[in-house]
């Protein structure tokens, strides 16, 4: 295939991997990492310029969040099926974990980093939490 027509990108390391940036948007990899696992999760982040797309490729991942605004609350968890999209809402705290051999698709703004997307850390009682919904879906 001639590439000035079609570029074909595939990532399969660990972690975050941006694959396509095209003017205001990006399309990322998301692999199984240490520390994604259940036990190892520690924040939740927000976007706050944007709304994120997660669609589950293969494996299983839950998806958690932690309401709006600036403190971590309203914890709630899904248990994400293939194919399906999944829009995080802009402003909305979020993490995920993931089983080995998993693969999730994210869609993003091109702009979304660090400085525009706010961490909290979690405290004993929200981990506890978060950990305690992730095992009763099955992680």
């Amino acid at each position: 295939m001639d590439k000035k027509y079609i570029d074909i990108t595939s990532y399969d390391g660990e972690g975050y991997e941006p694959l396509v940036h095209f003017e205001s948007w990006r399309c990322a990899v998301l692999r199984y990492i240490d520390e994604l696992e259940l036990e190892n999760l520690t924040d939740m982040q927000k976007h706050n310029e944007t709304d994120e797309l997660f669609i589950l490729l293969e494996g299983e991942c839950v998806l958690f969040t932690g309401g709006q605004g600036d403190e971590l609350n309203d914890f709630d968890a899904i248990k994400m099926e293939p194919l399906k999209v999944y829009n995080v809402k802009k402003g909305t705290f979020h993490t995920h974990t993931l089983k080995k051999d998993t693969t999730v698709l994210i869609v993003e703004n091109d702009n979304t980093y660090d400085y525009n997307s706010p961490k909290i850390w979690f405290d004993a009682e929200q981990k506890a939490k978060v950990v305690e919904l992730g095992k009763k879906l099955g992680f």
